[in-house]
């Protein structure tokens, strides 16, 4: 088929021009290096050649992207073209048709392979993306690398034929080949990467990964037996049932028979897709070392495939059993019993009763660990208390021999004994911990392919199960209400990761956010169905307002003389005031006048008055100064000995004002002025021009009489004066679970033996479960224990104001309490340590802590000698 007939999919042209931009770039980066070979001193030979290729390169940059863009799209409509079996044999070809490959022919090729070894050699984790999603624009069915039509076998042949076009110098080409492997090899990556992304905003989606089986004798001609034969053993103890083959959500399209990714006509396609198998559905077991029988690490001789080749099928077969095993624990009721019990040390060590002897024995830094205390357990083995199966363990040897070697290995007994911890944790309620428990083999998938997920609390699938673990801690039952309503959104996120990229980080830190979404919006419900939610933001807005309209009496006041303390009450009392006449009757309000006459009359009471009118017209205003001044300040509730304090130093000022050398009446006519202006000025925020997050700080007194005892009572606000703040602490509950104050980075580095480390990074500190930094820390929808009348209380985070001026607390399991706090109380109480957090470690560390216990108790003493 021509390719100008071929109609290719809207996703794959977008990624087709992408290639061409990038070789386009790429092109014109080899024509700036050519110019400028740098420091290495070229040989005449190479000069003369770097002469040629930047001189044709330059000269024909546009014969080269043209080019680039023909050969391209016909190789890839190539790819794409139906491959019909050819059914000639031998005796039917005559001689006139046979001819010998030119040694021009082999050496284009082969200038064509090396480019695409440069590429493919620093794209191999890009490619293995790429090759799902074009599985699944394509529908192959499944990722096959092999028949990705932008894979760089093909790229690297479009690449060279544009270079033949270029130059017809021999060294030349050489040359130029050598700088487009180097220059695409640091560019593909990016792009491949940006095809991916491309083609996840056109929601195409990604196939499964598959095993495919070697071809040879054994698989191709019926009767025929050979070496091949060997690695067609299954995997007995994961080969699902009859009752087994139902499609997996997400990852299987229906097919008919024969259309096996091996075209063998079986129907291994009619099982979940990723299942293990194509053509056979066979593959065979791995030593403890994870090689194949027969492969040139065993010492056998008919496994000849490429290093990456076989790690790639290695690593499809790990991916195609863990989805097996996913779905098939994904099946109703499988999580909620145990294995079978049996002698255990907990995780590491565990023994089999069957044999006597530990299976998959380990070596911890360099000593055999095979006896009760190795790193092993066997298939089957379970651990008491656990509160739902451990599929790692129950599982084992199978992964073990899907695994290539000795650090996957350990990372799988590693996570196994994780798991052992999570799921006997008794802060964690049953019916999550199931819930997690879904999420074993998914986890397992990423600490195999990306190890900082055991060293970086940071790592989005560590905090997506701490935030599960520690969000279910402050619910009391999950049979109905807000407890139910997370257990079911978590069942939904959860099953959502099942079903999809189960190895793609992005997955987990989108599921997070969807769970710190609904957690917000669940708790925004419980407190409007209060009024407090209401009610607080409307006191927040007011603080809001007040603390704009303070700044900007401060500067418009900068400019008059007046004593400090009258400064500071006019910027700080008097716009509490004229504020709140103006939310009260309006800023036309004959009340809102008369406040901001009082304003600029009491700034004028203070200036010299020098003349007998000046005087007198003082004296005939003092009255009503003064009732004016206290009618704002009963408004906003200011406290007596505060406005006898005033009072103290006001009318002295006014005795020196009578006394202090004169100014001119123009001068006073033109202050006046000054002042009508700055108090006629509008309040800012009239017309939600604040930002609903901005920080209001005021003090304490001065937020709490904003409220009126029938609304402090609404929204359950706890005074500063209701709490005894002398009174001793005489309950530690950190002292009901010391294990969790374990904290890795300052325990002992552990020495595996293996490249794995369980230390947690010291640039990624662990966050305050109580003092003063918690109040930083508080989340949305987590447990506390708070000190109230001389009781500790379980609340739950429900509620905190857009600008984190109040924070609500709620109690109770039928009869809901409300409890809020200001941010000045909140942070007092996690001062003086009366509020701590439920937990003192998050869940993941938690067992990661009485993991490195049991594997500092069985690392074997030093040697003395």
């Amino acid at each position: 088929m021509s390719h100008n007939k071929f109609q290719l999919p809207a996703a794959l042209e977008a990624a087709i021009g992408h290639v061409q931009a990038v070789a386009a770039a790429a092109a014109q980066r080899v024509v700036a290096q050519l110019a400028d070979p740098g420091p290495v001193i070229p040989s005449p030979a190479e000069r003369a050649a770097m002469h040629v290729a930047h001189t044709d390169l330059r000269l024909k940059l546009g014969s080269f992207t043209s080019s680039l863009d023909q050969t391209l799209r016909a190789r890839v409509a190539d790819e794409l073209a139906p491959r019909h079996a050819s059914h000639r044999t031998l005796d039917t070809v005559s001689w006139e048709t046979l001819s010998l490959v030119e040694d021009t022919e082999l050496e284009s090729r082969m200038l064509a392979d090396r480019i695409g070894q440069a590429i493919s050699h620093a794209c191999e984790v890009p490619l293995r993306d790429l090759a799902m999603y074009m599985g699944g624009l394509l529908d192959f069915g499944w990722a096959d690398e092999e028949r990705n039509p932008l894979r760089p076998e093909v790229i690297g042949r479009a690449v060279c034929a544009a270079i033949e076009t270029v130059t017809d110098d021999a060294d030349a080409r050489k040359l130029l080949v050598r700088e487009f492997g180097q220059t695409l090899s640091k560019t593909m990556p990016e792009a491949y990467a940006t095809i991916v992304r491309d083609m996840q905003a056109r929601h195409v989606k990604p196939a499964g990964l598959a095993v495919r089986t070697v071809q040879g004798p054994g698989q191709t001609l019926p009767g025929v037996h050979s070496g091949y034969d060997s690695l067609r053993q299954d995997l007995q103890s994961t080969r699902p049932g009859p009752s087994d083959y139902a499609p997996m959500p997400g990852h299987f399209a229906g097919r008919s028979r024969g259309q096996g990714p091996s075209g063998s006509g079986s129907d291994a396609l009619t099982q979940p897709a990723g299942f293990g198998s194509s053509g056979s559905g066979r593959t065979a077991p791995r030593s403890a070392a994870g090689a194949r029988p027969g492969s040139t690490s065993s010492g056998g001789g008919f496994d000849s495939r490429p290093a990456g080749m076989a790690r790639n099928t290695a690593d499809a077969e790990l991916i195609s059993l863990l989805r097996r095993l996913t779905y098939l624990a994904s099946r109703p009721g499988a999580l909620d019993t145990a294995p079978l019990a049996a002698t255990s040390t907990g995780g590491f060590g565990a023994t089999s009763t069957r044999s006597g002897r530990s299976s998959g024995a380990m070596s911890l830094g360099g000593a055999a660990a095979s006896a009760p205390g190795g790193l092993g357990y066997d298939e089957g083995v379970g651990v008491g208390g656990l509160m739902a199966v451990n599929l790692i363990r129950a599982h084992r040897e199978e992964l073990l021999q899907a695994s290539p070697g000795k650090l996957d290995h350990m990372v799988i007994d590693v996570v196994g004994s994780l798991f052992d911890q999570i799921l006997s944790d008794t802060r964690v309620p049953p019916q999550m911990a199931r819930q997690i428990a879904r999420l074993q083999l998914p986890v397992l998938r990423v600490a195999l392919s990306d190890s900082s997920f055991f060293s970086s609390r940071r790592h989005p699938v560590r905090r997506f199960v701490n935030r599960i673990g520690s969000l279910a801690c402050a619910f009391d039952e999950f049979d109905d209400g807000p407890g139910k309503e997370l257990l079911d959104r978590v069942r939904e996120l959860v099953q959502e990761i099942v079903d999809g990229d189960f190895d793609q980080l992005e997955i987990y830190t989108a599921k997070l956010t969807a769970l710190e979404n609904f957690i917000a919006g669940q708790s925004q419900a419980q407190v409007e169905g209060t009024g407090a939610a209401s009610l607080l933001e409307n006191k927040e807005s007011e603080l809001r307002v007040q603390q704009r309209y303070m700044a900007q009496l401060q500067t418009a006041l900068a400019p008059v003389s007046m004593p400090a303390y009258l400064r500071e009450f006019v910027s700080q009392v008097w716009s509490q005031a004229l504020v709140a006449a103006a939310r009260k009757g309006g800023a036309d309000s004959d009340l809102a006048r008369r406040l901001r006459e009082a304003g600029r009359d009491l700034v004028l009471s203070v200036q010299p008055k020098g003349s007998r009118e000046m005087r007198k017209r003082f004296l005939m205003q003092l009255p009503a100064l003064m009732k004016n001044l206290n009618e704002g300040m009963k408004l906003i509730g200011w406290p007596e000995p505060a406005q006898k304090s005033f009072f103290g130093q006001l009318l002295p000022s006014h005795a020196d004002s009578l006394k202090a050398p004169p100014i001119s009446e123009l001068d006073h006519n033109l202050l006046a002025k000054q002042l009508d202006s700055v108090f006629a000025a509008s309040i800012p925020g009239s017309y939600g021009d604040i930002p609903r997050a901005e920080h209001a700080a005021f003090a304490e007194a001065e937020i709490e009489q904003r409220f009126s005892p029938e609304e402090a009572q609404q929204v359950g606000l706890v005074d500063e004066s209701a709490v005894d703040w002398s009174g001793e602490i005489d309950i530690d509950l950190s002292a009901e679970a010391p294990e969790e104050a374990a904290d890795s980075t300052d325990a002992v580095p552990l020495d595996l033996g293996v490249d794995i480390n369980l230390d947690l990074v010291a640039a990624d500190p662990a966050e305050p479960s109580r003092g003063p930094q918690l109040f930083d820390h508080v989340r949305l929808g987590f447990a506390y224990q708070m000190l109230l009348k001389d009781q500790w209380q379980k609340v739950r985070l429900s509620y905190v104001s857009p600008g984190r001026s109040f924070f609500v607390f709620t109690r109770g399991r039928k009869h809901q309490e409300t409890i809020s706090l200001t941010a000045r109380m909140l942070a007092r109480m996690c001062e003086a340590e009366r509020m701590r957090a439920v937990e003192s470690a998050y869940l993941m560390e938690r067992a990661t802590a009485r993991a490195r216990r049991q594997l500092a108790a069985l690392k074997p003493a030093p040697s003395r000698h």
